[in-house]
């Protein structure tokens, strides 16, 4: 290298210096500020008790391909095609004057832009309340996330088409279903596997409980709904189609064996995988679908005496500043809450459903066990559920936020997120009548 070349690196030293400096201040400077504290607020409630009806229906979704497919951190693949249909399910329900909706989406999470869309269009077919929950299978089409984290993190490239087709297939399945009301019992029953499971990042284990409800009318079942705690990652990275993982086939196998339409629901899963490894891929998949069929066979339903009780409420409460501190290098700290200031919700939606015996509460994030059974114990919820109408992350105990372990290396916001989520989840269960917290 010439000496007049070395020169001028060297003059351009400084002022490179003065320029990463410059941008490392102006990164770090706060501009997220304090985020309000509020009073959780109920936004809408209904309750009922009485004869039930329900109506059930599933419509396949139509990705638009090519579609990045959501699940994992770059490099992602794109897909032309699925290996089995990705389905929207919902289920309808409505005993003494109260009428409530549930759709399961076989997707990786859902956005309040999903949720909203979903709604509108349910509200038009006289639906006005309702849960929109995913099956968080990591293999399903993405770009339906606008914020940068989630883009960067999972879902890829936002589309305006990928929102369109999940709220198209929800909205036509709610309306299906709503159109097929008719008189029906409703059976519960549960049982458990723990070897199905297991805790990938230590804390509570989860018990491998899978608990159906079913919906039966004169002429058999009319829907199903199972409820287990389990990550559906058992499709490998980088394929080139989309596809529906374990709860996708648990779901057909259950309708191919005549138990109506059934709904897949993701129970506390934040720290709960799979315990199942025979075969590979869309094999492996389908063998711990078979599983889980199996399990749900052993839990014999009993029939609920009527009337049914029916309540579902919708509470809004202000979530804490987000928390870089676990995921990035401390002298990038401030740097990481802004990124996640700029792509964190404020507002977080927490719901209470009652019907007859089951009280669901559902969280907009991935429980872990532990914070799961906190968030039951502050609440009376017979069930917690994870993925509900939004998607604020993974959500642990203070102690292991504060420690710096489990989920909480994945979590967005600091240990205050749970006392937030807890304080709107009295308040849910309270507003539909909750049994009293023992």
């Amino acid at each position: 290298m010439s000496s007049s070349r070395r020169s001028f690196l060297r003059s351009l030293l400084p002022f490179a210096l003065l320029t990463a400096g410059a941008a490392y201040a102006l990164a770090s400077w706060n501009w997220c500020g304090p985020w309000e504290e509020r009073t959780p607020e109920v936004l809408s409630q209904v309750r009922g008790e009485g004869p039930l009806r329900a109506g059930a229906a599933k419509v396949a979704l139509s990705p638009p391909f090519p579609v990045v497919v959501a699940g994992y951190a770059p490099p992602r693949s794109e897909a032309s095609q699925a290996e089995l249909p990705l389905q929207a399910r919902a289920l309808v329900l409505e005993a003494g004057g109260a009428r409530v909706g549930v759709v399961s989406l076989e997707l990786l999470f859902v956005t309040p832009e999903i949720t909203a869309g979903v709604r509108e269009r349910a509200a038009k077919a006289g639906v006005k309340e309702v849960l929109v929950v995913a099956t968080h299978t990591h293999s399903s089409f993405g770009g339906y996330d606008a914020r940068w984290v989630a883009q960067l993190s999972g879902t890829g490239r936002y589309q305006e088409s990928s929102v369109n087709a999940a709220v198209a297939g929800a909205g036509e399945a709610l309306e299906k279903a709503a159109a097929s009301l008719r008189d029906v019992t409703l059976e519960v029953a549960s049982a458990a596997d723990a070897g199905l499971v297991y805790s990938r990042s230590g804390g509570d284990a989860p018990d491998g409980q899978l608990t159906r409800a079913v919906l039966r009318g004169a002429q058999g079942p009319v829907a199903e709904v199972m409820v287990f705690a389990g990550h559906a990652t058992l499709i490998p990275r980088q394929r080139s189609f989309v596809d529906p993982d374990f709860p996708g086939r648990l779901s057909a196998l259950r309708e191919e064996a005549g138990h109506g339409v059934s709904l897949f629901v993701q129970g506390s899963e934040g720290n709960a995988s799979v315990a199942f490894n025979e075969g590979q891929g869309p094999e492996r998949a389908l063998g711990f679908a078979r599983k889980l069929s199996a399990l749900a066979d052993g839990a014999v339903p009993a029939s609920e005496p009527g009337p049914v009780r029916l309540a579902f409420a919708r509470v809004q409460t202000a979530l804490p500043r987000p928390d870089s501190s676990r995921l990035v290098p401390a002298f990038t700290r401030a740097a990481g809450d802004n990124f996640l200031c700029a792509s964190s919700p404020r507002e977080a939606e927490v719901d209470a459903l009652a019907l007859g015996p089951l009280e669901l509460l559902s969280i907009p994030g991935e429980p872990t066990v532990a914070a799961g059974r906190a968030l039951a114990d502050a609440s009376g919820a017979t069930h917690v559920l994870g993925l509900a109408n939004g998607y604020v992350g993974y959500l642990d105990t203070p102690e292991q936020v504060r420690a710096g372990q489990g989920e909480s290396r994945r979590q967005y916001f600091g240990p205050a997120l749970l006392e937030r989520l807890g304080a709107a989840a009295r308040v849910a269960s309270g507003a539909v009548g909750f049994s009293p917290v023992k």
